[in-house]
């Protein structure tokens, strides 16, 4: 991959043994110095298909701001933050996390002692070189990662305006599980000639998850979550909601009789968030109840089944949350669960052909989901 010889030392040092496709397919083209998009669902090793290079391309005698990398949420921020520390074990790279609800001085402080690898949340990033403290003067890589679901949130505005400020002559990277229309279009605006590494044709997840969809009425939704999780007796499950308030009224459902129940959506403290996954991490939570934007960044190998309370809005938030499974280093597969009223055939179906997989109905055992029995929900003509 044309990685040097510190590198490969560091990497053999932390266990890691074989690439990824999209690490095999990236990272040489990363290398050469050009702007590269890189597609690929999410588990696939993406975090470290930019890390690599820019541990490479980082001048360990400057300790100037090198390499910026733009991420959705703090977890996510977090987790890249760890995983540039854990492969640079050889290399004095300096490396911070910048992003809200986090002290503003101690980040201050932080840039003013050098860091060459600044990893952080547009918002925060914005703030920080508006106040003269981060600077991109001397920026030789920029990574958008994530790029679909920052631009799911509201992010487009901070991330043109960082971009525009930054040097034009620099290697941008952008990695996204998905490339809709928006994420083209800011690719072309502020990406010159870049190479394409489009591994999102494989089919997703299909070797490490066995998928499912239960048809229920809206409300037996919970009796069939506390049946279902009696039958299946998951290692550890993130369940999740489209709503926040949905996320909350379900965690309160649980936490009265359950002592091993978490909860994360983005209107919690931030404290409440990072204690929620690192229990989640430690095992002492079991359950995990989320959204999707609080579900980015959960990345926990005990986790073996996802369940589905509410279907995505968006067919390719599916895709990001059954990627938080299928990561066990044994050879049990993962198990993602979708709880679909009658309605939602057509919501169904979209996820389906976005999956290039047909969903097998699974019942529990003994539990009437639904009124009267339908085979599948109604599904009309997809667009």
């Amino acid at each position: 991959m044309g990685l040097s010889e510190g590198t490969l030392e560091a990497l053999a040092h932390v266990g890691f043994e074989k690439p990824s496709p999209i690490q095999a397919s990236f990272i040489p083209k990363a290398m050469t110095g050009r702007d590269c998009t890189g597609q690929a669902h999410t588990g696939t090793g993406k975090t470290a298909a930019f890390v690599l290079p820019i541990l490479e391309a980082i001048d360990h005698e400057k300790p100037d701001t090198q390499a910026l990398v733009l991420a959705p949420t703090r977890e996510l921020a977090d987790q890249v933050k760890s995983e540039a520390e854990r492969l640079a074990y050889t290399s004095p790279v300096r490396v911070s996390c910048f992003v809200g609800q986090r002290d503003m001085d101690r980040q201050i402080r932080q840039l003013d002692r050098g860091v060459q690898l600044a990893v952080g949340t547009p918002g925060r990033v914005k703030d920080l070189n508006n106040r003269g403290h981060l600077v991109f003067d001397n920026l030789r890589i920029v990574v958008l990662d994530e790029a679909d679901r920052m631009l799911d949130i509201g992010f487009e505005p901070e991330i043109r305006d960082i971009l525009r400020r930054c040097p034009t002559e620099r290697q941008t990277l952008l990695l996204s599980a998905t490339l809709p229309p928006s994420v083209e279009r800011l690719a072309k605006k502020y990406m010159k000639n870049a190479d394409r590494v489009d591994l999102s044709g494989d089919a997703v997840a299909v070797d490490s998850i066995d998928q499912f969809f239960c048809t229920v009425d809206p409300d037996r939704k919970f009796g069939l979550l506390v049946r279902l999780l009696g039958q299946e007796l998951p290692n550890q499950v993130i369940v999740f909601t489209r709503t926040k308030r949905g996320a909350d009224s379900l965690y309160r459902r649980f936490a009265g009789g359950l002592k091993n129940v978490g909860v994360m959506h983005g209107d919690l403290p931030q404290s409440k968030r990072e204690r929620a996954l690192k229990r989640f991490r430690e095992g002492q939570i079991r359950l995990l109840i989320a959204t999707d934007v609080a579900g980015r960044g959960i990345d926990v190998s005990a986790v073996s089944h996802i369940v589905n309370y509410d279907i995505p809005e968006y067919h390719d938030d599916y895709i990001h949350r059954i990627g938080r499974t299928g990561r066990m280093t044994s050879d049990d597969k993962g198990r993602a669960f979708t709880f679909v009223t009658r309605e939602q055939g057509d919501e169904l179906t979209r996820i389906e052909i976005r999956v290039n997989k047909q969903l097998t109905e699974y019942t529990v055992d003994e539990y009437e989901a639904y009124r009267q029995r339908a085979p599948r929900p109604t599904v009309g003509t997809v667009a």
